[in-house]
């Protein structure tokens, strides 16, 4: 929070904001605006309200410190343990349910939070990901559906920016990806899932760039192989890939549960720059394409991009220990400042949370050697796991939990009946509205 302060024009909203990030790392069961504004000690809601709402700081300025609090804490970490570790920016989306049409984004959609097509409201994301150290959320966009920012009405009640222009999914990661390199933030790889490698308009901006990138794509998208033969992936591995000396299994990287084993085939291109990364599934042998550029000056194996490809996946650990340890989804602001608010408050939690744990993690690891073979038997102490996330967040808990007030308790007993007393009333005299005109 002190690194944040720059961002808050009065002292009492930076105040408010730290008690705001104490009840989103403690033990609150949901993180709305009523428990947060209990836990925090406030007589009200109003002052959390207000903190997302209408208060004057600048969430931009403040998402950027986090973002560089985060990097140089995982950089620092992986210096520690004196190994060459690889830098991967992630790139996937997630979303949170919501009732009703007058939140910003709100819209019928597929929701993968939720596995069906829900009502609710979509954010890009990037995560920083040190390989072996740690990873934390460095960088956020909400998306807005394009009826909305056309309708002066519902961009009024939401509070979309005048300047708000729409942006594909794919675009939104662009302008993502600018404020991390204008944050001075350096990525051996970007990765991303098929939303972002069919993105042409995001692979001509990394290329530009000189930025490698291993991005999954479609089975129909399309290649040109040596020759200018055009053909599909699908294509590509029916054709080309059907001999078994072609695929070689090796390890995507070391899960909770051990190494994660794909069969892996790597197909050229006709330009030196791209390749095609196939990955086939050791059990169902379901297939998933990674379309891959390497500039000039980098090495291009099929050993690195494998090991990028594997580095997707914790950018999903975040959004679960964001949404799981922190209520990243339980935000129930509807304005659009007010969402992006919420999420930078909570990407400051967390990466307070991913940086001490990456720091602390060979120190605070004691586990045995791994077993030889399957008949190996276990061992008289099996040691300690290092420091997780989640540990360090209840540590924090324990740590950030005070006493409350005398009486504190039963005044906000009172208020939350009385506020749900005459919120009924206003619901009852408004259904009573809706059924005189039906009958007359």
């Amino acid at each position: 929070m002190g690194l944040l302060r720059s961002c808050f024009v009065r002292t009492q909203t930076w105040l408010q904001a730290g008690k705001y990030l104490n009840a989103l790392a403690s033990d609150l069961p949901s993180r709305n605006g009523w428990s947060i504004a209990q836990y925090a000690g406030d007589r009200s809601p109003g002052k959390s309200q207000r903190l997302l709402n209408r208060a004057s700081w600048d969430e931009r300025a403040a998402m950027s410190l986090v973002r560089r609090y985060a990097a140089a804490g995982l950089d620092d970490a992986a210096r520690r343990s004196r190994r060459r570790r690889m830098t991967v920016g992630a790139l996937d989306e997630t979303g949170q349910e919501k009732q009703g049409s007058s939140t910003a984004g709100v819209k019928r959609q597929y929701m993968g939070c939720a596995g069906r097509v829900a009502n609710g409201i979509n954010t890009v994301h990037l995560s920083y990901v040190r390989e072996k150290t740690g990873h934390a959320l460095a960088g956020a966009r909400q998306w807005i559906p394009a009826e909305d920012i056309r309708d002066p009405v519902k961009s009024l009640v939401t509070g979309l920016p005048v300047s708000l222009r729409f942006r594909t999914k794919g675009q939104l990661a662009i302008d993502i990806l600018h404020d991390a390199y204008g944050d001075g933030l350096a990525f051996d790889f970007i990765c991303g899932d098929e939303v972002y490698g069919s993105c042409t308009d995001l692979r001509e901006y990394l290329e530009g760039h000189g930025q490698a990138y291993v991005l999954r794509v479609a089975s129909n998208f399309m290649l040109t192989l040596a020759g200018a033969t055009k053909m599909t992936c699908a294509e590509a591995v029916n054709k080309l890939l059907k001999a078994k000396k072609a695929w070689e299994v090796r390890s995507a990287g070391q899960g909770s549960k051990g190494e994660r084993w794909y069969a892996w085939a790597w197909l050229a291109t006709a330009s030196r720059h791209h390749s095609l990364l196939v990955r086939r599934h050791l059990k169902s042998g379901e297939l998933a394409f990674h379309y891959c550029f390497v500039p000039d000056g980098q090495l291009a194996s099929k050993a690195r991009l494998i090991r990028a490809a594997g580095l997707r996946w914790p950018v999903e650990e975040s959004f679960e220990l964001g949404k799981g340890c922190l209520g990243l989804d339980q935000c129930q602001a509807r304005l659009y400042t007010a969402v992006l608010r919420h999420i930078v408050l909570v990407m400051a939690a967390l990466a307070v949370c991913a940086v001490t744990a990456a720091q602390l993690r060979d120190r605070t690891d004691t586990q045995a050697a791994p077993p030889a073979s399957s008949d190996a038997p276990p061992p008289a102490d099996a040691g300690l796991i290092p420091l997780t996330v989640r540990e360090v967040r209840r540590l924090l808990a324990t740590t950030l939990d005070r006493p409350e007030p005398p009486g504190h308790t039963a005044h906000w007993l009172q208020w939350r009946r009385r506020h749900q007393a005459r919120s009924r009333w206003f619901h009852q005299r408004a259904r009573l509205e809706r059924n005189y005109a039906l009958v007359s």
